[in-house]
């Protein structure tokens, strides 16, 4: 078995480490990741300028590859430059900071590296672990967190994707671990409505032109059996599964036209 682990926090991000010791005794790991810190970028490809590999040491002295660009860009390298042949699975993680609801689904690097590995073909598992302190999301470097169940549900998760594939029409699966779990119970649910209010901030540069930060509230009104409330209020693990064809109803659009 050959399996490929990404992320949007970064190549010196603990979180990918932590993905690979949870699996490494399932198959053979490539690790791509990008270079910087890529939170908020969605599945977006570098078009216009060039990108390159540079082989690097985890710190745990893991050889894995840095790349100059997204997420999803790393994935593609991964897969079509450095992996001789297609993995069995991929696994975008596991994330700093939790990534819940249809508002944000599209804004997330690592949901949008799995949503990458997936239309290829490729079972991909996006996995996210919330943690209590916000400003620790955004960090680019090695954070010490505790990984012990964040790494014990992947496995789990990880070896019924390579038993079983994933069911016929979901392409790839949205796993969300609680900080601080209640149980070790993996509740299947649908998405809630978003993860964050939006908020803008204003500030002023020192000739008086205003500027602005996109900030957000934590969202805190999602329906039951949404991911949202069983990670928030159960304190359970959530588990999604998402397509990537978005397609909506046909015969309710032809009868809106008619």
């Amino acid at each position: 078995m050959k399996g490929l682990i990404s992320n949007d926090d970064g190549i010196n991000a603990s979180g990918i480490l932590a993905a690979k010791e949870a699996v490494e005794n399932l198959a053979d790991i490539t690790i791509v990741a990008p270079s910087t810190q890529q939170s908020g970028i969605g599945r977006a490809l570098t078009l216009f300028e060039p990108l390159r590999i540079n082989p690097t040491l985890l710190k745990d002295g893991t050889r894995a590859f840095s790349v100059s660009g997204t997420p999803s860009d790393s994935v593609a390298l991964g897969i079509y430059e450095i992996m001789d042949d297609l993995p069995d699975f991929m696994i975008s993680g596991i994330n700093i900071g939790h990534n819940i609801g249809k508002g944000e689904l599209t804004t997330s690097g690592t949901i949008g590296a799995a949503m990458e590995a997936a239309s290829y073909g490729i079972p991909s598992i996006a996995v996210s672990l919330q943690v209590d302190r916000g400003y620790i999301k955004f960090e680019n470097s090695f954070i010490d967190i505790d990984f012990t169940f964040a790494k014990k549900i992947l496995n789990k998760v990880t070896k019924k994707v390579i038993s079983k594939k994933l069911p016929e029409n979901i392409d790839l699966i949205n796993l969300n671990i609680p900080s601080n779990p209640s149980s070790n119970k993996i509740k299947i649910v649908k998405l809630g409505k978003r993860m964050y209010t939006p908020l803008i901030k204003t500030r002023s540069d020192p000739r008086g032109k205003p500027y602005y930060w996109i900030d957000g509230i934590p969202y805190d009104k999602n329906d039951e059996n949404t991911d949202g409330y069983c990670l928030h209020k159960e304190k359970v693990c959530t588990l999604t599964p998402l397509s990537i064809d978005n397609t909506s109803s046909i015969e309710k659009l032809k009868k809106w036209m008619d």
